[in-house]
């Protein structure tokens, strides 16, 4: 047997483990709010099953094998597709085969932690996955996939989803949100906005994507403000598919507040082509903040993921195409970056500005202290590299002195793999527990203070901050 430990990432002190055992009951089996992730909307609009254990765990999680591919696994083995159209791993049970013979590879990772518990919570398997038993246990999850209590909408259900947020680009014609909301099942998942795809002058087809952006809009968006009124279009588009956020993945988290013109004239530059790499990032910049204004007029919440170089590897994107795990942390500056932004409409209560980073090097010294005084500002939880035991652990040890538990919001899973999203709300809720139970031990705050802020942590804060 080789069951999860029920004390796992608890204090080792029993005083302080007893405490936390106490938090946790209280959050448990609190419902899920999932605000922002990368689950396809398709899987609830057709609520097919999921086609076998490989493509449910390996093929679609660059957590799982961007770690195994280190080792030397090529990408192809596990059934990777390729952009290139080139040959991969077809057979399913060949690709499981080679990820059980690794999956050694993830121990002491959190992919470890949310795969351990997925295998053993929903699917009842009680022993560590091996080479020797790869067969057997990929036998026993394919007959659950084939049941109707483990199709999308059954595990939704069952694993106490309140409300899942995905994310599409702006050129999105959200078909899979429409069939979804046309079906009457009552589970909430909504979409929401990320147009890099249009604000970004260095994304492939920038020009071709800003005149297809136009044509859904029914406006000419080569012109500024045409533009401009192309995203209010799109925005109240997604906003009537549940939308409540708008998403954005920066190279850096740099913010201007450009005049009319100077704006019209990069963006022109833009689409000619021509721009400059600081004109480009410039224009980025300053996008945010006319992405922040429209925000104070439809009320959707801003989020900032900034601080990736993103496709580090060339070969790789060239073969594999993006998110492929080699989007890797950049040291990113927040208190000058952010400086046009925040003094435009960093004073408005009614605007919420979620920041997430990979560089947890600035919670500390400029993100806390930023979100401890503005109004606008709110810090998202450890992303990527540091949504891990040890990362959320440091980013409340990081944030709290200096912004409190309630400048914060919550918990977000940022996920592609579906059966990890209860998995990774355990973690964050066991951590906080851990944390704040030490909190009490330290007579920091009082035990029905701690219960007040676990629920908070794992559920009310998340709610509110994403007006859900």
């Amino acid at each position: 047997m080789a069951r999860l430990s029920k004390d796992r990432l608890f204090p080792v002190e029993e005083r302080s483990r007893g405490l936390a055992r106490e938090l946790y009951a209280t959050t448990r089996d609190l419902p899920i709010i999932s605000p922002h992730g990368h689950t396809d909307p398709r899987w609830f609009a057709e609520n097919a099953p999921f086609p076998d254990p490989a493509r449910l765990f390996v093929t679609p999680d660059h957590y799982v094998f961007r770690l195994l591919h280190s080792q030397g696994v090529p990408l192809e083995a596990l059934g990777v597709a390729r952009a290139d159209g080139g040959p991969v791993e077809t057979d399913s049970r060949l690709v499981w085969r080679l990820f059980a013979r690794h999956f050694h590879l993830l121990r002491g990772t959190p992919s470890w932690l949310w795969l351990r518990h997925a295998f053993e919570t929903v699917f009842g398997i009680d022993e560590s996955l091996a080479e020797s038993n790869a067969d057997a246990v990929f036998d026993h999850i394919a007959g659950c996939l084939a049941r109707p209590e483990f199709r999308p909408r059954a595990l939704f259900e069952r694993f106490g989803i309140e409300v899942l947020a995905t994310t599409e680009g702006p050129l999105d014609d959200l078909r899979w949100h429409r069939l979804l909301r046309e079906s009457g099942w009552s589970g909430r998942v909504i979409t929401a906005y990320r147009p890099d795809a249009v604000v970004d002058p260095d994304s492939d087809g920038f020009a071709a994507n800003v005149e297809a952006f136009g044509a859904l809009a029914g406006v000419d968006a080569t012109r500024w403000d045409g533009y401009l009124d192309a995203h209010r279009i799109r925005r109240a588009y997604f906003k009537d598919f549940g939308a409540t956020s708008t998403d954005h993945g920066h190279p850096t988290a740099r913010t201007e507040n450009l005049s009319r013109d100077e704006a019209a004239a990069l963006f022109d530059k833009a689409l000619r082509g021509i721009a400059t790499a600081e004109e480009a990032d410039a224009f980025r910049g300053h996008m945010l903040t006319e992405m922040a204004r429209m925000s104070l007029d439809d009320g959707l919440v801003l989020q900032l993921h900034a601080g990736a170089l993103r496709n580090h590897s060339t070969p790789m994107l060239q073969r594999f195409g993006r998110d492929r795990g080699y989007d890797l942390p950049l040291r990113t500056d927040y208190v000058r970056a952010l400086r046009p932004l925040l003094e435009a409409v960093g004073e408005r209560a009614d605007l919420t500005i979620i920041v997430f980073t990979l560089d947890e090097s600035t919670y500390a010294r400029e993100l806390a202290p930023l979100a401890g005084v503005y109004p606008a500002l709110r810090l998202g939880p450890a992303w990527w590299f540091h949504d891990s035991p040890e990362g959320m652990r440091r980013y409340r040890e990081m944030t709290t002195e200096t912004a409190g538990f309630y400048n914060t919001v919550g918990f977000n899973d940022d996920t592609r793999a579906f059966c990890s999203i209860p998995a990774r709300h355990d973690v964050a809720r066991r951590v906080d527990a851990a944390y704040l139970a030490t909190l009490v031990a330290t007579g920091r705050i009082d035990d029905d203070e701690a219960f007040e802020i676990a629920h908070d942590l794992a559920y009310r804060l998340a709610k509110a901050a994403y007006r859900l």
